[in-house]
């Protein structure tokens, strides 16, 4: 049972480990992580861990949600993507802070889970799509913003790209889970500048298509 409590001690943890952005931490107090729990785990919601859910993804830590967020510096004009639905946790706290979020899942089943807690949160400001998030989304481009919660073993082109210039990119690099490094990188007029930010694990990030379904249009959480 989730309790007042539960979220008072989740945010006293993301402030120890350095997530000091109050519009970061009011958007996680106010996003009910445990709709996005498999119901095995409910009673685990509100702990700082990353939390299996199907398809060999993870619901990633509240404090890897809570860095990567932060270091992205979303303002409330900005127009985001995100790059690997998941369950959708991570785009529900970006959707408090952001203009609009765009957000693309490979697997058609998680995004039918997704799509269904947005409606159920009332989330009206999500537009998703069953796509391959190597070629991010073209269409939409240039985003102010674009995160990615899955490791590719180099940072992709097309996401590059799609960036505006003086946006920021956040995402994590590395084949190899033991050295994955979080980056951040900005996109100048002069080209892009690259920073690391911590280590960090996360599931790998796949090109192509799954055997789920091909790719299809876009659908807004409204």
């Amino acid at each position: 049972m989730t309790t007042p409590n539960h979220k008072i001690r989740l945010v006293m943890e993301l402030r120890r480990s350095g997530v000091t952005d109050t519009r970061v931490l009011s958007a996680i107090e106010r996003t009910p992580r445990e709709a996005f729990c498999p119901p095995q785990f409910l009673d685990r919601a509100y702990e700082d861990t990353a939390l299996p859910i199907a398809h060999g993804q993870t619901l990633s830590a509240p404090t890897v949600v809570g860095l990567m967020t932060q270091a992205i510096d979303v303002g409330a004009r900005h127009k985001v993507l995100e790059v690997g639905t998941g369950s959708g946790y991570q785009a529900s706290v970006l959707s408090l802070l952001c203009r609009r979020l765009y957000t693309i899942e490979r697997h058609k089943p998680l995004l039918a889970d997704a799509e269904a807690r947005f409606r159920e949160l009332r989330i009206n400001n999500i537009v998703s799509l069953h796509g391959d998030g190597w070629a991010g989304w073209p269409t939409q481009a240039p985003f102010d913003r674009i995160i990615v919660t899955a490791a590719p073993d180099e940072v992709p082109v097309a996401l590059v790209d799609q960036l505006a210039v003086g946006g920021l990119l956040v995402l994590p690099v590395g084949r190899d889970k033991r050295e994955q490094r979080l980056l951040r990188l900005r996109k100048t007029g002069q080209g892009v500048q690259s920073e690391e930010l911590a280590a960090v694990r996360f599931v790998p990030m796949v090109s192509g298509m799954p055997e789920d379904g091909a790719a299809d249009g876009q659908r807004n959480s409204a």
